[in-house]
C-alpha cells in the first residue's frame, strides 16, 4: 500500500482524498475524503480573472487540507486544478499561493487530462459488472466545464466543453449581482441553447450515442440522486452506484428550475454552496440524457479525485 493524497480544485469546490492505494489489486481505501465550496470561478467568465475573495477562500481550504495531509502522513501529493484556473489571467497568483501552503505546484491540466482522470476514477470498479453494458459514457459536470469520455477499459475518445453549473448560472441567471429566483422561461431556454451547442461540439469528437451505460459524476449529479432517493441528509454510501431513471431526472430538474432559493435550500441533502447552481447543473444532465437517449444515469462518487490518486500511486 502507498499512502497518497489528491486534491481536485475545480470552479465551484476544492476536494481532498487521502487514501491507501494498492496498484496490484486495484484497491483504493479511503482514509479521508472531504470537500469545501470555495467558488474559485466566481466571476471568471465575465472578468477573466480570479477574484481576490475567491482566492482567499481557496487558500483557507488549502491550509485546512495541509493539516489533514500532515496528520495522515501521506507520502505523495498531487494537486490538480481545472477549468477556472485554466482560464484566468492571474492564475500565477493562484499557483504561488498553493505552492506556499502545500509545497506543490497546482497542475493546471488540459480538458483531455481531466477526462482521463475522471474516466479512470469512475470506471475502475465498474469494468467487471455484467449488468452494465459497454462502452461507458462518463460525464463529469463541473462548475465551469463538462467532460465527456467514451471507452471500455480505457478511454477511446474525450472532449471538454465550457458548460458547467457555475458558468451557466453566472452567464444566464445573474443580474446586477442577484440570481434569478426562480429563473424565467426565457433564461432557462437560453441556458438550454448554450448546452445544446456544447453537446454539438462534444459530438464532433466523442461518439456520445454509441454509449450503452451513462455514468454521471460530480456534485450536480450526486445531489440529484440524493433528491431522487429523498435522503434525510447527504449519504455518500447510498448515492454511490445508485441509478436515477430519466423520468425522475426530468421531474427533479423541472422542479428545481421552478423553485425559489429558499425552497431549494430546504432540501435536506442540498449543500448550501449548490443552492444557486443546482438548477443549471441538473439541466446539463437532463440535456445529455436526452441527447444520448439514456434511460438512466449510474451515479458515481468516485471521479477525477480517485483518478488523480491512482496517478500518484
Amino acid at each position: 500500500m502507498t499512502r497518497v493524497a489528491a486534491i481536485d480544485c475545480g470552479t465551484n469546490s476544492i476536494r481532498l482524498l487521502v487514501a491507501d492505494a494498492d496498484p496490484e489489486t486495484g484497491e483504493l481505501v479511503d482514509l479521508d475524503r472531504r470537500m469545501v465550496i470555495v467558488r474559485l470561478g466566481q466571476g471568471v467568465d465575465r472578468t477573466g480573472r480570479l477574484a481576490p475573495e475567491a482566492l482567499q477562500r481557496t487558500f483557507a481550504a488549502c491550509r485546512e487540507y495541509a493539516a489533514v495531509i500532515k496528520e495522515y502522513g501521506a507520502e505523495r501529493l498531487r494537486f490538480v486544478a481545472t477549468s477556472a484556473s485554466r482560464d484566468a489571467q492571474n492564475r500565477d497568483e493562484f499557483v504561488r499561493g498553493v505552492l506556499d501552503i502545500l509545497g506543490v505546484e497546482p497542475e493546471v491540466i488540459s480538458g483531455d487530462q481531466e477526462a482521463e482522470f475522471s474516466f479512470t476514477g469512475a470506471t475502475r470498479e465498474l469494468t467487471g459488472r455484467e449488468d452494465l453494458a459497454k462502452p461507458f459514457l462518463v460525464v463529469d459536470i463541473g462548475g465551469g466545464s463538462t467532460e465527456f469520455v467514451v471507452g471500455e477499459e480505457h478511454v477511446r475518445a474525450a472532449r471538454s466543453v465550457d458548460v458547467g453549473c457555475v458558468r451557466m448560472t453566472e452567464r444566464h441567471l445573474v443580474h446586477e449581482g442577484h440570481v434569478s429566483d426562480p429563473p424565467t422561461e426565457a433564461e432557462t431556454a437560453a441556458m438550454r441553447a448554450d448546452i445544446e451547442r456544447a453537446l454539438d461540439l462534444a459530438e464532433e469528437s466523442v461518439p456520445l450515442r454509441e454509449a450503452r451505460t451513462l455514468v454521471g459524476l460530480a456534485g450536480s449529479v450526486t445531489t440529484l440522486s440524493a433528491i431522487h432517493q429523498d435522503l434525510p441528509e447527504y449519504d455518500s454510501a447510498a448515492i454511490h452506484h445508485s441509478r436515477v431513471p430519466y423520468a425522475r431526472v426530468r421531474e427533479i430538474t423541472e422542479r428545481l428550475l421552478r423553485s425559489t432559493h429558499a425552497e431549494r435550500a430546504a432540501i435536506p441533502s442540498m449543500h448550501p454552496g449548490r443552492v444557486d447552481v443546482i438548477g443549471a447543473g441538473a439541466l446539463v444532465l437532463l440535456s445529455i440524457m436526452e441527447r444520448v437517449g439514456a434511460e438512466e444515469v449510474v451515479v458515481s462518487e468516485h471521479d477525477i479525485l480517485d483518478g488523480i490518486a491512482w496517478s500518484v500511486a
